[in-house]
């Protein structure tokens, strides 16, 4: 027998790498919700408001690496738009308030829903990402476009 691939490892052991364990995305984007941990839903995911901690106090977990970006503020505005334009609708329908009113009223209503939602969403889709091993969250993937982490500071 000759030819080229005489040392070649057999084709069945191609490509058989060991799989990670799976994660439980559901159970992470809930503990992301509760703006913890995703890995442990003990550490807190959150330095202040919206800025994520480099690491869980707790399990270690990095967080330095992940990519919520616009994405949480898009979900935000998209799930206020569906609770504050029925309310809205539905109060002109029904009393025909005068336009301070409404102004006076949902405007603020508004505002308040997108400052409480905005860090449970960024927290569900940390823990998204987490999840499904995303931006840098599979520690046997190396995403070149990930940057390297810096201490004391997060996104």
């Amino acid at each position: 027998m000759s030819g080229l691939n005489d040392t070649a490892a057999p084709v069945e052991n191609f490509g058989t790498a060991p799989r990670p364990p799976e994660r439980d995305a559901r159970r992470a984007i809930g503990r992301g919700l509760l703006r913890r941990c995703p890995n442990c839903g003990e550490g807190h995911l959150f330095d202040g408001y919206l800025k994520v901690r480099p690491a869980c106090e707790v399990c270690g977990e990095a967080f330095h690496h992940h990519r919520a970006d616009d994405f949480p503020p898009y979900l935000v505005i998209f799930i206020v738009g569906h609770i504050v334009v029925p309310l809205l609708l539905g109060v002109e329908k029904a009393w025909h308030p005068d336009l301070w009113i409404l102004i006076s009223t949902f405007l603020p209503l508004t505002a308040i829903l997108c400052l409480l939602l905005l860090p449970p969403v960024k927290g569900a889709v940390i823990g998204l990402q987490w999840g499904n091993r995303m931006h840098g969250f599979d520690p046997a993937a190396h995403d070149p476009a990930d940057p390297a982490p810096v201490p004391g500071t997060s996104t």
